[in-house]
């Protein structure tokens, strides 16, 4: 593994110093090639899948872990609005000039060698790949052994991308040992990898965590939450709340709470009933809530809970400090939302709540690098340093201090 990571650190080298017309470049052919290898990356899938059912794997990590020509496609043209983007890499972030005449810049740099650890989603491969990339990183990837077929056949067609370019091939590299043991030896190796980017379930972000000698960008569980206020539209409300549980509840930014405003709870509940068990939605509610409609008990456990599957907990809270509150308990300070035409409630909820993403009277599903415009992400962060949220291009960079002078010295 030292050898591999030795050679990983030389690449970055090269990746460093590319021109952004250069990497725009070996991009579309990313995506070309993700293209034309689909027939192998859905056979690789289709073994994967397989081995997920015979191992009794969850709905929500088979339905992750799927692939077909569309989610393919929709890989490929990932990659290509990424390569569109603006380049990260020369941006000056600040400059300015002191008294003895010396001119700073601050320039954003490629971090070095990113470590991406994660789960399932074989489409985090080429989105990873290409956004570490285009800042100029290289990555070292460590995906699910649930979709290791998968990851091979995408990486194999990264590679001969770069190949085609005569670009170092591991700047896209998958890590060569992926028993734990081998993830725990790699979480050392501080001497050649710069940060390291565990997304996936607690049991691997805990682990990561505790365990790595590397800087570590936690991308957490997420229990998102939706408030539905007094002066809330009750028809929005529905609305929002459907599609954040529904649109995809094996996502980390699906809704896992509801909660709702106790004077609002005697109309609004029945319709949430109703929208729900269209939607097939299993609800687990509080006593309050229970007093309204016929649903399963939650228990203290379920508040805490990130199901990702289609279950919704809801919850009838005395007002908006309760609901503040409650997602301070029970929250991972990853996406919340509040429903509300009265804009001085709304401001309240979102400057007091400690989270990545706050939104008002809009779907918490927008959390997503593609939606703010990223092309894709490295992941979702719920750390506060040093990225927060959608984890993109920029985030991929950090800076150097650039200093000019004519022969200053300091006395």
């Amino acid at each position: 593994m030292e050898q591999f990571l030795i050679e990983a650190k030389e690449a970055a080298r090269t990746t460093a110093t590319l021109k952004p017309y250069f990497k725009t470049a070996v991009l579309m052919e990313f995506a070309h090639a993700i293209r034309r290898f689909s027939a192998d990356i859905i056979e690789a899938n289709a073994l994967d899948l397989k081995s997920a059912k015979e191992n009794n794997l969850s709905y929500a990590m088979i339905e992750r872990l799927m692939l077909n020509e569309k989610r393919i496609e929709d890989m490929a043209k990932a990659v290509e609005e990424i390569a569109a983007l603006r380049d990260p890499v020369g941006r000056i972030l600040d400059g300015w000039v002191v008294p003895n005449g010396l001119r700073i810049e601050k320039v954003a740099t490629p971090i070095g060698v990113v470590g991406i650890i994660y789960e399932s989603r074989p489409n985090v491969t080429s989105d990873t790949a290409a956004l570490c990339f285009k800042s100029g990183n290289v990555c070292v990837l460590k995906g699910g052994k649930e979709a290791q077929n998968s990851n091979e056949a995408i990486v194999a067609a990264i590679k001969e991308a770069l190949q085609k370019f005569d670009l170092p091939l591991h700047a896209v590299s998958l890590l060569p040992d992926s028993t734990r043991e081998g993830v725990a030896k790699f979480i050392k190796m501080d001497k050649y990898v710069d940060v390291i980017v565990p997304r996936g379930g607690e049991s691997l972000i805990s682990f990561v965590t505790k365990n790595s000698a590397i800087p570590v960008i936690k991308h957490d569980k997420g229990v998102c939450h939706t408030y539905v206020d007094s002066e809330a539209d009750l028809e929005k409300a529905v609305n929002i709340a459907v599609n954040a549980k529904c649109s995809k509840p094996s996502a980390c930014n699906a809704l896992e709470t509801l909660l709702v405003h106790k004077d609002v709870a005697k109309v609004l509940l029945p319709k949430i009933h109703t929208a729900f068990k269209e939607a097939g939605t299993e609800l687990r509610g509080c006593e309050k809530t229970l007093q309204i409609i016929d649903i399963k008990e939650a228990t203290e456990e379920d508040y805490s809970t990130e199901y990702l599957d289609n279950i919704l907990t809801i919850k009838v809270v005395e007002d908006l400090d309760e609901a503040i509150a409650h997602i301070a308990q029970y929250g991972t300070s990853h996406s919340e939302a509040i429903i509300t035409e009265n804009y001085t409630k709304a401001e309240k909820f979102m400057n007091s709540i400690d989270a990545a993403c706050l939104y008002l009277n809009a779907s918490s599903r927008f959390t997503d690098g593609g939606e703010f415009g990223f092309g894709a992400e490295v992941g979702i962060s719920t750390n506060k340093l040093h990225a927060r949220g959608p984890m993109g291009i920029n985030e991929l960079t950090t800076y150097k201090y650039k200093v000019y002078g004519e022969g200053q010295i300091r006395p």
